[in-house]
């Protein structure tokens, strides 16, 4: 890429590199910031500017501190910090492109925090690498064999090969796909009987209360009989969604799923925690899904953070289970049970929930792995109380928990006996543990 280039596209950038002895520094500055933005970080020629304003100001001196001023300008959501660490270490790595920086500023340049390996590198972060980022003319010895080096074969997934692809392992393409087929899911959730009653032309129940307010128009000679039937309601769903540092990606594309429902219907509500609860329910409503899921990502300020599930469930069961779990309620709960408050405690609140609510699902993305087992203590306090305990890594386990969602019929619900089994053979490892589980598990 050329400056004629540059300044047909990015006009004030490039008057920015005309200017003084920074020009060749600014210039990476830029490539940088358009790796950013391929990698799905929205930054604008506002942001460049300010970039190479705050790197004119402190220098090259510590790398450290070239870190924090270009995360400073470009990150300001919780989700891109490791697309902006990731990309970061691997556009600076070059020892020789250091080398040329340091040649425009100070002499010296600290090496800071070993090297993230390419294997674990984000493949949003990877797929923005391409040739469309890199200059033609960067200034950079070629000959040297100190070069980038990673996988940058580009994949192109059709809606089959996506519906069993993790949601950790999609490129920033096949996550837009994966939205995309989201946001088109039928989620026709079957209505259930309610308490309430309405008229009806069905002569199966009298209506007593109106057979003898009609009475009264003949004097009470002639009393016309009235009928009722039950309303039909749609029950209400509760997502309880855990935003930790391990649960992400996919908390992030349960987020769509949950802005898809909340647009079809009024009943539902949706609650993030990791550290602390959050009601997000407000902002899900937003017709637009990326302002609701800004606004979400604001609101919540523990987001990639620990995890406290007990005291979260404490928090739920106090304050708002009166107010949403209505009669038939429908209870999502998605988290890995991965507890760092090591389950104190969370027994007993998962159990309140599954008592105020008719069906509570427990969907966990550690289902991915067929070794998995209860072993942690969160997982172990947790799987007693649950009605059905689902994974949630893909298009296709969502495809079956929407599948699950319509099904009313108790024959046809989640058989919990094997993972009670499979809790019991690891409670029994540990003396005394395992007899009331393995009595719940003969009565299924």
């Amino acid at each position: 890429m050329n400056l004629k280039t540059l300044e047909e596209s990015e006009p004030n950038i490039a008057n920015q590199l005309n200017n003084g002895s920074g020009e060749k520094l600014s210039d990476n500055v830029l490539y940088f910031a358009r790796v950013l933005r391929s990698a799905g970080i929205p930054i604008g020629s506002g942001r460049i500017l300010e970039a190479i304003d705050a790197i004119n100001k402190i220098g090259l001196a510590d790398k450290s501190i070239f870190y924090w001023a270009l995360h400073s300008v470009f990150v300001h959501k919780n989700e891109h910090r490791e697309v902006f660490d990731q990309a970061f270490k691997l556009f600076w790595k070059n020892p020789r492109l250091l080398e040329k920086m340091m040649q425009l500023a100070l002499p010296k340049l600290n090496t800071g925090s070993p090297e993230t390996s390419d294997a674990d590198i984000n493949r949003r972060v990877q797929e923005a690498f391409n040739t469309d980022n890199i200059p033609e003319d960067n200034n950079l010895d070629t000959s040297t064999n100190d070069e980038l080096e990673f996988d940058a074969v580009m994949t192109y997934s059709e809606t089959e090969l996506l519906q069993g692809m993790d949601f950790e392992q999609m490129s920033s393409e096949e996550i837009n796909k994966a939205k995309k087929v989201i946001a088109q899911m039928d989620l026709s959730i079957p209505q259930v009987k309610s308490r309430r009653f309405k008229s009806s032309s069905l002569k199966r129940k009298i209506d007593l209360r109106q057979s003898l307010k009609e009475a009264n128009k003949f004097c009470g000679e002639y009393i016309p009989l009235r009928y009722k039937s039950r309303k039909d309601k749609h029950p209400p769903i509760i997502a309880i969604c855990d935003v930790s540092g391990s649960m992400t990606r996919y908390s992030r594309m349960l987020l769509h799923f949950m802005h898809v429902l909340t647009s079809l219907r009024n009943d539902v509500h949706t609650f993030l925690f990791g550290t602390r609860l959050t009601n997000v329910t407000r902002f899900l409503r937003f017709k637009d899904v990326d302002e609701a899921l800004a606004a979400t990502s604001s609101a919540v300020e523990d987001w990639s953070g620990g995890t406290r599930i007990g005291d979260c469930l404490k928090e739920f069961n106090f304050n708002w289970s009166r107010r949403v779990l209505g009669p038939g309620a429908i209870v999502l709960f998605i988290t890995d049970g991965l507890d760092r408050g090591g389950g104190i405690g969370l027994s007993k609140q998962v159990k309140l929930i599954q008592k105020s609510s008719k069906r509570l699902i427990w969907l966990n993305p550690l289902l991915r792995y067929e070794e998995f087992t209860p072993k942690p203590t969160g997982v172990k306090a947790i799987l007693p109380y649950v009605d059905e305990f689902r994974p949630i890594h893909s298009l296709e386990s969502m495809n079956q928990l929407v599948n699950a969602l319509s099904k009313t019929d108790l024959q046809s619900r989640f058989n919990m006996a094997p993972w009670l089994q499979k809790l019991s053979e690891v409670e029994n490892a540990e003396p005394h543990q395992g007899d009331a589980l393995w009595k719940r598990v003969t009565m299924q």
